[in-house]
């Protein structure tokens, strides 16, 4: 089994201003200590101010170089504002991490359109935006890393929350077109797509006896996928060993099948 010290290093990620929606709990937090181990300037958002500031604090007395600000990624004009609040810090993203979503499921036949579109702004609305607002400065500096979160539970035709699913599914699309848009100035775009992680809330709500059934069963490694693994692929793409792809899917998923 892998330690810490066993996992690659990315010199090229120290100094590096990187931007992560939904950094305070689960794989967001995960992924804001993995950046932070590289010693990248980061910059994270949540709505559990309580939780991102604590986060902040510590990496910052063991000297890290961390900006929270609590934000609700739905509102757009105020996501926007954070993002220009938290690049008036740490200077022009060059990462640009979108992991926020939210998988509450919901019933097809009770969906309102309020509620539709409350869903589509909390799984894909938001990274249009956070794209938008980050990537003339990418255009500036030449280059740049954008991961956009999909997951592989609208591919695995899950039911349970179908908006959820649609809005996943269309990650995929939305990176693959940027990839194209952003190419020719070297922005890299993919989509990292988590299988059934580990979090918190997925323990508590979720994962019981058949679930953990099912995961063994359905798995082609044994164990389970924990956020710092979904963290560790995160730091490749942001990072220049993975400066030849683009518009591609990432899955960490312990081999569904």
């Amino acid at each position: 089994m892998s330690t810490q010290s066993s996992f690659a290093r990315y010199p090229g990620l120290s100094g590096a201003a990187v931007v992560i929606s939904g950094g305070a709990s689960g794989i967001g937090e995960a992924i804001v200590r993995a950046y932070a181990g590289e010693g990248a300037k980061i910059g994270f958002v949540d709505l559990a101010e309580a939780e991102g500031e604590a986060l902040a604090a510590e990496l910052n007395a063991a000297g890290g170089s961390v900006t929270f600000r609590r934000c609700d990624i739905t509102d757009a004009d105020g996501y926007r504002a954070a993002l220009r609040e938290i690049e008036g810090v740490q200077g022009p993203t060059q990462v640009l991490v979108n992991n926020a979503a939210n998988d509450t499921r919901h019933k097809w036949d009770e969906v309102t359109p309020a509620y539709f579109d409350s869903r589509i702004a909390v799984n894909l609305k938001h990274m249009f935006f956070a794209i938008q607002a980050v990537a003339p400065g990418m255009i500036a500096a030449g280059g740049g890393s954008i991961i956009n979160f999909g997951s592989v539970g609208w591919m695995m035709a899950s039911g349970g929350y179908p908006i959820y699913a649609a809005s996943k599914a269309a990650v995929h699309g939305m990176t693959r077109s940027f990839a194209r848009d952003l190419g020719r100035h070297g922005i890299r775009v993919n989509t990292l797509v988590p299988g059934w992680v580990m979090t918190s809330r997925q323990l508590e709500l979720w994962v019981d006896d058949a679930a953990n059934e099912l995961i063994d069963k359905s798995q082609c490694l044994a164990g389970r996928v924990m956020p710092e693994d979904i963290a560790r692929m995160a730091l490749f793409l942001g990072s220049s060993d993975s400066r030849m792809c683009s518009a591609q899917n990432f899955i960490v998923d312990g081999g569904w099948v």
